[in-house]
Parts: C-alpha cells; sequence; structure tokens
C-alpha cells in the first residue's frame, strides 16, 4: 500500500521560471519551501520531480501533490 502525498494547498503555485534552469518539485508535500523540494521526502517513497524551463515564463506548479501532470497544475485540486 502506498502512502499518498500531502496535500500542501488546494491550488497552485504559480512561479516565474528562468529558461535552461532546473527545478525540483516536492512531490511528497512535506517540504518548507514549496513547490519546491527541501529534502522532507527522504524516508518515504517519494522522490522530487524534475523540471527545466523551455523558456522565461510562469508555470503554475502542482500545490494539492495529486496532478496527473506534476510537477505542473491540472486542475485535480478543484476535486479534493
Amino acid at each position: 500500500m502506498s502512502d499518498a502525498p500531502h496535500i500542501a494547498q488546494k491550488a497552485s503555485f504559480p512561479v516565474e521560471v528562468a529558461e535552461g534552469k532546473t527545478y525540483f518539485w516536492c512531490a511528497c508535500g512535506k517540504s518548507q519551501k514549496q513547490p519546491f523540494c527541501d529534502g522532507s521526502h527522504k524516508g518515504s517513497e517519494f522522490s522530487p520531480v524534475k523540471y527545466t524551463a523551455e523558456a522565461d515564463k510562469k508555470v503554475f506548479f502542482c500545490g494539492c501533490k495529486h496532478s496527473g501532470k506534476a510537477p505542473l497544475c491540472d486542475g485535480t485540486h478543484k476535486s479534493l
């Protein structure tokens, strides 16, 4: 049986990303640096998800940790 991720918030995290920069999205939901990983997943089955920005733009990282398009928001938080 797998653990469900902690819901950090029932909304996305809008972030201005920089082209070529790599980000590590928190998949467990316990990071104090949401939406990014701070190592809180250690000892769990969760691992951060690597995201490399394709352009300078605003993206919406998943806050509920249940997105089918992780690390980006797909609106799943609306049904939780």
